[in-house]
């Protein structure tokens, strides 16, 4: 599955531990990647800077489904369960 254009919840809802350009302390969870393009597309995409956890996620039906909601709402509560600050 390709991920879906103009969504970019992957880019957006989840935290990002490992430094990244412009951001050294990591990405935290809600905060748009200052690497989205204006098409909502990765500029790092292809690139040794770009943060191993983006290439491990790949988009998948259970994670994107069919609407940009279900994956924001999806990644959201994947967030949730796994940050170190949650009380699962």
């Amino acid at each position: 599955m390709e991920c879906r254009a103009g969504c970019a919840a992957c880019c957006i809802v989840i935290s990002i531990s490992s430094p990244l350009p412009g951001l050294p302390q990591g990405k935290p969870a809600g905060m748009p990647c200052p690497h989205l393009t204006a098409e909502r597309r990765c500029a790092l995409f292809g690139q040794p800077q770009r943060p191993a956890v983006c290439g491990e996620l790949p988009a998948s039906l259970e994670m994107c489904g069919t609407t940009d909601e279900h994956a924001f709402a999806y990644l959201e509560e994947l967030e949730r369960l796994t940050s170190p600050h949650s009380s699962h």
